[in-house]
């Protein structure tokens, strides 16, 4: 029988917000964390704005000299990590470590890395480049310092689905925990991919908004939508098996109910048209969560703000949930936050644990007209408070992954 698997800890580093206190107050307020590109001189790019982590300062959240050996992405995921492992209450004096593992993926890894690293090597020569390059650049590096920081010494790996990473992360974690591999497991998704060739390579794709408004660049379901927007930071939950919680009085704060994930098998970097498989990874996560689609209350989309995510998405939640689709309030995190990437579905995850604790569904901020091809209920003009016992999450990837996770409101 598969174990229930709770959430009883939380972590972020966001742009707009480096703890999830800070992160939840922006969400609220419906602050954006978008503005003009500062980690490098963007002024002959077509893309000028970006979704920075501003104010993080690594030596602030972990050993200094460790910090030095880690690139932005595995700092942010140390340091989120940290504050969710605190904000559980595990004490690693009373657990076996062998039982404690730790899923974090990040869709690009130490890009910054590899860059100013490859211009050494074209410059100066080989002997010029660093010898920590490959240990700071390789996307397994989040995981592996999160296990060294924390000393755990289960199962550690990292998940690479693109900007699925960080959902297939949680749901590997989840399934890691329901059939007994782990009991706990510090679990998420990270990324740092602010940086030159970054926004270049994304830009090249016409995938990025060339819109230089920080107030409407990212529009999510929008008709005048033309891109996402760039964004960089970490989300980590600790995921534990029920009765593991109880046995050590942990708070808890939701369920994982349910876990969906398939591939498109369709193209690189669209979503299949009509929805099929974005649809049918909700379909597998209601079912393993034992509910109907007239009982999903939020769906937190992927909504990234272009054009073939955000309608294909809105096909894929009409095949899954039928009628009720047209009554689930549905919104976008990446209006606020940018996307995040590799770190995007940890991240709103998190938002869908907070949101049924605070029985509030943030506004989709920046998006005014909706596209009557999307034609769905958006959360536009400002936020929905109602009480909220199951919402789903989605990611989608390029490659064609496609993630939906449930969370619901926790009960005996």
């Amino acid at each position: 029988m598969k174990r229930r698997v709770v959430i009883t800890g939380m972590g972020a580093v966001t742009p707009i917000g480096n703890t999830i206190e800070e992160f939840w107050d922006g969400i609220r307020s419906g602050k954006s964390g978008i503005a003009p590109i500062t980690h490098f001189d963007a002024s002959e790019y077509k893309v000028k704005l970006a979704a920075e982590v501003k104010n993080f300062v690594a030596k602030e959240r972990m050993d200094f000299k460790a910090a030095k050996r880690m690139e932005s992405f595995s700092q942010y995921a140390v340091a989120a990590a940290k504050e969710a492992f605190e904000d559980a209450g595990l004490d690693m004096a009373e657990e076996d470590p062998y039982r404690i593992g730790t899923i974090i993926g990040s869709g690009i890894g130490g890009l910054e890395c590899h860059e100013k690293n490859y211009k050494k090597l074209q410059e100066r020569g080989p002997g010029r480049v660093n010898p920590l390059m490959i240990p700071l650049m390789i996307s397994n590096m989040a995981a592996g310092n999160v296990s060294i920081q924390l000393g755990l010494k289960g199962k550690c790996t990292d998940v690479v689905t693109a900007c699925a990473s960080g959902a297939n992360s949680i749901g590997d974690a989840m399934r890691a925990i329901q059939y007994g591999d782990l009991d706990v497991c510090v679990a998420g998704g990270t990324e740092a991919s602010i940086c030159p060739s970054g926004v270049a390579g994304f830009t090249a794709l016409t995938a990025l908004s060339c819109n230089p408004d920080p107030a409407s660049a990212s529009r999510p379901f929008d008709k005048d939508r033309d891109g996402f927007v760039i964004g960089e930071g970490a989300g980590i939950v600790v995921l534990e098996e029920l009765e593991h919680a109880k046995a050590r009085g942990a708070r808890i704060y939701a369920e994982m109910a349910g876990y969906g994930s398939t591939g498109d098998a369709y193209h690189i970097t669209s979503p299949a048209e009509d929805g099929s498989g974005a649809g049918m990874a909700m379909k597998f996560a209601m079912k393993e969560a034992g509910i109907q689609p007239e009982q999903v209350d939020y769906i937190n989309a992927h909504g990234t703000s272009t054009h073939h995510n955000d309608l294909f998405e809105s096909r894929a939640i009409r095949y899954a949930l039928g009628k009720a689709a047209e009554t689930v309030v549905i919104n976008s995190t990446k209006s606020m936050v940018g996307h995040m990437l590799g770190a995007a579905g940890a991240v709103e995850v998190i938002v869908c644990v907070k949101s049924i604790e605070d029985q509030f569904i943030h506004q989709t901020i920046g998006t005014e007209h909706i596209d009557p091809e999307c034609g769905l209920n958006y959360a536009v003009g400002s936020p929905v408070e109602k009480k909220i016992d199951y919402a789903m999450s989605n990611s989608l990837g390029f490659g064609g992954h496609n993630v939906s996770l449930i969370v619901k409101r926790y009960e005996e």
